[in-house]
């Protein structure tokens, strides 16, 4: 150069991501994303349909004294895969989250890693909150004798 400065183009380009480089990242935070939304969004669905379901089939066949345990037992089992669904997002998370691997709990840099690991870690928090939600809206299965 002739005014003495440093030509710093060929270096930037070496540090600038790949597009290919930013797709990666890009899919992989938006199925981490997608992950922390469906832990609640579980939740949400199995309290609206036990709840639901109780009331269509209360309000149909409560009125007798026909045994609801058919009933109870389904809504039961509902709940027990609901919980395995939840259980199978906390742990994807937890792996996501890395933190055995890193001992980092914090992820306060602004790089992929952080970023991805932090992502990890809200979604198994957010399966934990749902594992116990869809434990308290199952409760009154293993409680309700009748509809009466």
């Amino acid at each position: 150069m002739i005014d003495g400065s440093h030509d710093t183009s060929h270096t930037e380009d070496r540090a600038a991501p790949r597009p290919k480089e930013e797709k990666r990242a890009f899919a992989e935070e938006k199925a981490s994303l997608w992950r922390i939304t469906f832990g609640p969004a579980i939740w949400a669905i199995h309290f609206v349909a036990s709840y639901g379901a109780t009331a269509v089939f209360c309000a149909k066949f409560g009125h007798g004294t026909e045994s609801i345990l058919p009933f109870r037992l389904s809504v039961g089992a509902a709940t027990l895969l609901v919980l395995a669904a939840i259980a199978w997002l906390g742990w994807r998370s937890w792996q996501q989250w890395g933190y055995l691997q890193t001992g980092d709990y914090e992820n306060a840099l602004a790089n992929e890693e952080d970023r991805t690991e932090f992502l990890g870690h809200a979604a198994f928090l957010l399966s934990i909150v749902s594992f116990v939600g869809v434990i308290y809206t199952g409760l009154p299965v293993l409680f309700v004798e009748s509809c009466r």
